[in-house]
């Protein structure tokens, strides 16, 4: 079982160890993945909400999950099987890495990273990037997990580095000049560790049969079952909350 146990006090892996990590993960995941339509995740109601005041989008990391619309955004991801996805659907996606985005100062008015912050050694790298291609009254849109103490193998599995304490993520966006307008709890993890434990055994031990069942069983469900995002002005009362997402604004 996956159980509960706080996470490193540091994290001994090398950023190179981490990135060797997450390309390994995640290179086969989105090589046996199809590729989901943003209209299809919970987050679609807020992203056609921002797009009403924002023209220049950009989502960092969406591997084959990405969360804004594949025409007129630009992506940018590390991962070359999630950019042959994203390119064989007609968008416009360059490779790239949070902490060297291939983009220039002040290009983008909505900034978006989902489900990425976590898995770099030096997130305040990755926070500053976002903040340098961001415009001075951008948008940024960011999904961390949340509470070190709820660390459980799972994170060990994906190549998470951390999850964050509340203030601490609030105090680095505060010093890039972003403050948080809202937030939601958020994220499609299973909330049973036994579930967690299970479905990391057979992507160890019989990936072809768990991608069987992640492409055609669990993704659709967790698709169909979302609930709508409830949101709380600035940064709610996150006792208990796994995961959450930010809107920022400069």
């Amino acid at each position: 079982m996956s159980s509960v146990r706080a996470a490193p006090a540091a994290d001994t892996r090398s950023p190179a160890d981490l990135v060797r990590v997450n390309r390994r993960f995640y290179e086969a995941l989105w090589a046996e993945a199809a590729l989901v339509d943003p209209s299809r995740f919970n987050t679609w109601p807020l992203v056609c909400e921002l797009l009403g005041d924002a023209t220049r989008p950009l989502e960092v990391a969406p591997g084959l999950r990405p969360r804004l619309p594949l025409a007129g955004t630009c992506f940018v991801d590390l991962s070359h099987a999630a950019l042959r996805g994203l390119h064989a659907h007609g968008a416009q996606a360059a490779h790239g890495m949070i902490g060297a985005l291939p983009c220039a100062d002040a290009s983008f008015d909505l900034v978006c990273a989902f489900d990425i912050l976590e898995h770099v050694a030096d997130d305040d790298t990755a926070l500053d990037e976002l903040a340098r291609v961001a415009t001075a009254h951008a948008t940024l849109l960011l999904s961390v997990p949340l509470h070190p103490q709820a660390w459980t193998a799972f994170d060990d599995f994906v190549g998470h580095c951390r999850r964050y304490e509340p203030a601490a993520i609030e105090a680095k966006l505060a010093r890039r000049g972003f403050r948080i307008e809202r937030s939601a709890i958020y994220g499609m993890q299973p909330k049973s560790s036994r579930m967690l434990a299970i479905g990391q055994w057979y992507l160890t031990h019989r990936r072809e049969r768990a991608m069987w069942w992640y492409n055609r069983v669990f993704m659709p469900l967790g698709l169909r079952f979302q609930k709508p995002l409830r949101w709380r002005a600035g940064l709610a009362d996150t006792a208990g909350v796994d995961e959450v997402l930010l809107v920022c604004r400069r």
